[in-house]
């Protein structure tokens, strides 16, 4: 009689463990006091710029990491001049980018001859995203270089909307830490001012 109560036992044991371990399906959608982070994109696929332009994508931004694979995959071979029509398509892949001429000068000399388009684009899009002392990280595989931006004041300057920001850029030991201004030009083109 012990011998049958004991199997009994492990068997009640065994089923209690199973109905246990079986998975529990989740809601479809979250709570309104709890939205997930699927939520936004069902529900706002949009991300509104500092400027009041929608963007559908934020390449990580909005988490503070710029995704430089998704937005080198937008870029493509665009190069230049030809940036400025890329950010202006108004389609999905669209991104913001820091153009001009000095842009390099952004984090110096000698980091800034290694900015890429890349590069700029995350450092557009951090300016187009990115609230007040919020910083944005991301590395440029290729030259080993990672950089940090954030914002720090928005002003107006003309018809223009301007941003000072503070990029630190660090390749290996060496650090740099610059002040600069871009000023929002056309559909997502930040222009370097100094």
């Amino acid at each position: 009689m012990r011998r049958h109560q004991g199997k009994r036992a492990i068997t009640t044991l065994v089923a209690l463990l199973a109905v246990a371990l079986l998975p529990v399906p989740a809601p479809a959608d979250p709570s309104s006091q709890a939205p997930a982070h699927g939520w936004r994109k069902k529900h706002d696929p949009n991300y509104v710029g500092y400027t009041g332009r929608k963007w559908e994508r934020d390449y990580g931004v909005f988490l503070g990491r710029c995704n430089t694979e998704a937005i080198g995959a937008v870029l493509g071979g665009v190069v230049g001049g030809a940036i400025a029509s890329q950010v202006s398509k108004g389609d999905e892949r669209a991104v913001a980018i820091l153009v001009g001429t000095a842009a390099g000068a952004v984090i110096g000399a000698r980091i800034g001859r290694d900015l890429d388009e890349s590069d700029r684009a995350c450092i557009g899009h951090a300016l187009e995203l990115t609230r007040d002392n919020r910083t944005v990280f991301w590395k440029n595989i290729a030259t080993g270089t990672s950089f940090e931006l954030t914002p720090t004041r928005g002003f107006e300057k003309g018809d223009l909307t301007c941003r000072e920001f503070t990029t630190r850029a660090t390749v290996g030991v060496n650090t740099q830490v610059v002040q600069s201004v871009a000023c929002r030009g056309d559909e997502g083109a930040w222009l370097f001012i100094r």
